[in-house]
């Protein structure tokens, strides 16, 4: 199975603009958590620098198909310049092209990019000729990405994930070579209807399930049902990943980061990025080194 090192080769040769502001961007971040996940709101103008600054393993960002096709940074709509291509798509291949092939040094799991179809165009055929076009420039940035082809599962230094779109598994599931992923949810566990191999990661709003909010001490209930939906995912071979978080105080985040931790939840994604990414790297935290194996393992087949 080809590894990180070599497609940090493969990345070497190939020519691409920008590179003197990616290796100044990978001299000022920390070291990578892929523990952690950006959840991007619209304040932030260009998110990239931030998330990999501060070390994040992956974003979700909100997308809205423009009138021509191409897919801009949303959701308030087409706005001149900010397409995923150019915010996130090329600034990703050029900092991995500058920096030997990896987003960080110390990178040994793909950064998760989750692509949110948003808006309020959400036919079918729209939403199909949108994907047509993400899957268009994922293939112009092939050398990246994770793929399946051939029944084998490649990691990459980015690994896509798409989400929004209703029928996104069946797409996925015809093409003979694809370049991105979907999710699948707690109730799906043990359902023949979303393979590992399509959808590695099961993702879930934690308000969906769970009325916790961090500011006093978590149901003996609600404590056990989430260790034993990540323990039942685990055991299914998928990494975990909770967002939809209770928007608290920094102490109750903090509580809940803890709860989430504890039970082995692979990812934690929140919209506090400064916050997160300072209590993923406290030292008071267990067990980094099994969760972060669990992941690598997950994404890299």
């Amino acid at each position: 199975m080809q590894d990180m090192a070599t497609l940090a080769g493969s990345l070497a040769g190939l020519a691409g603009a920008g590179g003197a502001m990616s290796i100044a961007l990978a001299r000022r971040s920390r070291a990578s958590l892929p523990e952690g996940h950006a959840l991007v709101g619209d304040r932030l103008a260009d998110p990239l620098p931030t998330v990999l600054r501060l070390g994040l393993g992956g974003m979700t960002v909100r997308v809205v198909p423009g009138p021509h096709g191409e897919l801009f940074l949303g959701p308030g709509g087409p706005q001149p310049g900010r397409t995923l291509r150019r915010l996130v798509l090329a600034p990703l291949f050029t900092r991995a092209q500058a920096t030997g092939g990896r987003l960080w040094n110390d990178q040994r799991m793909p950064f998760q990019l989750v692509v949110e179809f948003a808006g309020a165009n959400r036919d079918p055929e729209s939403l199909l000729r949108a994907y047509r076009m993400l899957d268009q420039q994922l293939r112009d940035h092939a050398p990246l990405l994770s793929r399946y082809s051939g029944g084998e599962l490649t990691p990459g230094v980015v690994t896509v994930t798409v989400a929004g779109i209703v029928d996104a598994r069946d797409l996925l599931a015809a093409q003979p070579v694809r370049f991105a992923f979907t999710e699948a949810g707690f109730d799906e566990l043990g359902s023949a209807s979303a393979p590992v191999e399509l959808a590695p990661v099961l993702s879930e709003a934690w308000a969906h399930r769970f009325g916790w909010d961090g500011r006093e001490p978590i149901a003996a209930e609600e404590r056990h049902l989430l260790h034993a939906l990540v323990r039942a995912a685990h055991d299914e071979g998928r990494a975990v990943r909770m967002s939809g978080l209770p928007e608290g105080g920094r102490r109750a985040r903090a509580a809940v980061w803890a709860e989430l931790w504890s039970a082995g939840v692979d990812v934690i994604a929140d919209t506090d990025l400064h916050g997160l990414g300072k209590y993923l790297r406290g030292s008071h935290l267990p067990g980094r080194a099994t969760l972060t194996k669990r992941f690598s393992t997950v994404s890299e087949g």
